[in-house]
């Protein structure tokens, strides 16, 4: 188990991928916070994943936009497992993306979870992990992060049309995330803590299915070079790696996996 004796906090665990690598954690040993809005949700899937998985899975209300809650998340992981090892901010605002809210407030509210999430996160087990000298923080970016130009070759005529006002936010949200995760990495660097990110493509989750049709999910399947899009399941390999010490070296980096799409330089 790559990842025993570690402890995970996994924001916005409570369903979606964000539960996937809560499960996935678990297996591979991992005492897992799940940080998430939905309180009583968040207790049901850490009572699944224990008993599915094994493990210790507990679970904790927190709003990624709140600096007061999720300090409180990381003292209590700190609290119940004595040290903040790894993590995994996932929240995001997409499956409920309202595309059809075209106003610039909701564009900040994605900004807000979105992004500024990441910062606020890092901030609640920076504490932690400085004093311990170690850690390894893993945002959640998506091949969104790049213009459509990079995006296999394709044009505005052979991508999805779903692209309104609130993709757009998300999209900027994501290459922020881009960003940040290369100038974390340089600044907490001298304490040992390693900074990467993850860039899904399309992942088939129930999240997706509301924003997107069938024929969309299509498209960018076809775009891939291994011809699929990706199951939920998919991206939790590449957050193992990225938890534990098989990735010690690595900081600052952006992993996309998607299949195919996007394939910077």
């Amino acid at each position: 188990m790559r990842l025993q004796g570690k402890t995970a906090i996994v924001t916005g665990g409570a369903q979606g991928i964000g539960r996937e690598y809560a499960a996935r954690f678990a297996r591979e040993g991992a005492n897992v916070v799940i940080s998430d809005i939905r309180e009583e949700q968040a207790q049901q899937v850490a009572r699944e994943i224990s008993r599915e998985e094994g493990g210790k899975v507990v679970a904790v209300k927190s709003d990624v936009t709140s600096q007061e809650q999720m300090n409180a998340a990381a003292e209590f992981a700190n609290r119940e497992f004595g040290h903040v090892d790894v993590l995994m901010n996932n929240a995001a605002i997409y499956y409920d993306l309202d595309l059809t809210n075209q106003s610039l407030e909701y564009g900040r509210k994605v900004l807000d979870v979105n992004l500024f999430g990441i910062i606020i996160g890092a901030r609640a087990v920076f504490p932690y992990m400085k004093r311990q000298r170690s850690g390894a923080l893993i945002n959640i970016a998506t091949i969104g992060a790049w213009p459509p130009e990079g995006m296999g070759g394709a044009n505005r005529s052979n991508l999805p049309d779903y692209e309104t006002v609130p993709v757009f936010f998300y999209g900027l949200a994501k290459s922020g995330v881009v960003w940040l995760t290369k100038m974390m990495a340089m600044d907490l660097g001298r304490y040992g803590i390693r900074v990467n990110a993850i860039a899904p493509g399309v992942v088939a989750s129930e999240a997706t299915r509301k924003i997107m049709s069938d024929q969309g999910m299509e498209g960018f399947s076809r775009m891939s070079a291994l011809g699929r899009f990706l199951q939920p399941a998919d991206v939790t390999g590449t957050a193992v790696f990225l938890a534990s010490e098989d990735s010690a070296l690595m900081t600052g980096q952006v992993l996309v996996v998607d299949a195919g799409i996007v394939m910077p330089a």
